[in-house]
């Protein structure tokens, strides 16, 4: 296994070559959304198969983003293509009434199994898990959900809701970490990547 770090160099804009910095600022270790400039998402330079991206997070009141990954560029938004871990404020943002919307779900699909609910502003450990077609969502040292790639329940469910309009959803064998813009001054610290080869 590999560990890579990952800093201001390894991030660009959606569909773009470039780090968006009208969108997010550098602050000292931590990348952080600029909510006033509009939304575009950060995308790693690199593509990845099966992996563990660790990261830490922390959203202010209310706040929403999420991690994508296994992403490719071929659809005008990111979630249109790629799955994401929900990063959410459950206890003050409307989605967090909805399990399969709150912090931690397979957004929009499927649900974490355990509390998920955060502090506005306090850092919270983050990690997605890839590898040989099981995936796994943690927060802070606990593995909130886990399910199967191909799981045939799960792409029945794909189909049946809104990202099964888009081809293509979630089909990637390898793709891009995406970290999202919301609108919500979110801040990103600590990211690396781990290969597992």
């Amino acid at each position: 296994m590999k560990r890579i770090d990952l800093g201001r160099a390894d991030w660009r804009g959606w569909r773009s070559d470039v780090f968006p910095e009208e969108y997010w600022r550098v602050e000292g270790e931590e990348l952080v959304a600029v909510p006033e400039a509009g939304e575009v998402d950060l995308v790693s330079q690199q593509r990845y198969r099966d992996f563990i991206f660790d990261f830490e997070f922390a959203l202010p009141a209310g706040g929403n983003s999420g991690v994508l990954y296994r992403v490719t560029e071929v659809s005008p938004r990111s979630w249109q293509n790629g799955p994401e871990m929900q990063l959410l404020d459950d206890a003050r943002h409307p989605d967090g009434n909805e399990p399969s919307t709150r912090n931690g779900a397979l957004y929009g699909l499927l649900s974490a199994e355990a509390d998920t609910s955060l502090v506005p502003g306090h850092f919270v450990q983050g990690r997605v898990q890839v590898c040989k077609g099981h995936v796994e969502h943690w927060l802070d040292g606990r593995c909130v959900l886990a399910y199967r790639w191909n799981d045939p329940a799960l792409r029945q469910r794909i189909l049946g809701s809104k990202f099964g309009s888009h081809p293509g959803f979630a089909c990637a064998g390898e793709g891009f970490l995406v970290l999202q813009h919301h609108g919500d001054p979110v801040r990103f610290r600590h990211l690396s990547v781990t290969l597992l080869v």
